[in-house]
């Protein structure tokens, strides 16, 4: 009966290491929170864990234990694999994303320096014929015929 009773607390404790690395794979809801997170490093960790669990319990699991143990590895490696390659992509996404958002900012920084100039330069016209205006006067008209 005590045989029986360790082999059920054993599966009882992979299968709760094997949740806890589902969550932290962000392939189920903390249960806490009730939000999906990704925490890779946790996964990581727990995924060593349970190999170190396997390592020390060699040779002293029976076949149902053993084999419980190996595929709930296996799936968590696989999962574990597939997470980090959708983080690593997402994280090359999302350095595309803002480098073109630096291009858009720096074109438009430029853009508004552009018009600035051109604003400045307008102003300078404006500037410049407002003198000439003010240089030759109507009176000055008169004066120039008569002579």
């Amino acid at each position: 009966m005590e045989e029986s009773k360790n082999s059920q607390l054993f599966i009882s404790l992979i299968y709760t290491f094997q949740m806890q690395t589902l969550v932290a794979l962000g392939k189920l809801k903390n249960p806490m929170t009730e939000k999906t997170e990704t925490d890779l490093f946790s996964a990581q960790t727990t995924i060593d864990m349970l190999e170190m669990l396997k390592e020390k319990t060699k040779n002293n699991l029976n076949e149902t234990e053993t084999k419980y143990l190996e595929q709930a590895l296996a799936d968590l490696k696989l999962n574990y694999v597939e997470e980090q390659a959708r983080s690593e992509k997402k994280k090359e996404e999302d350095a595309k994303e803002d480098k073109a958002k630096d291009k858009k900012e720096e074109k438009g920084t430029e853009d508004t320096k552009e018009k600035k100039e051109d604003d400045d330069l307008k102003k300078d016209a404006g500037k410049s014929e407002e003198t000439e205006k003010s240089e030759s006067k109507p009176g000055d008209k008169k004066e120039e015929e008569k002579s």
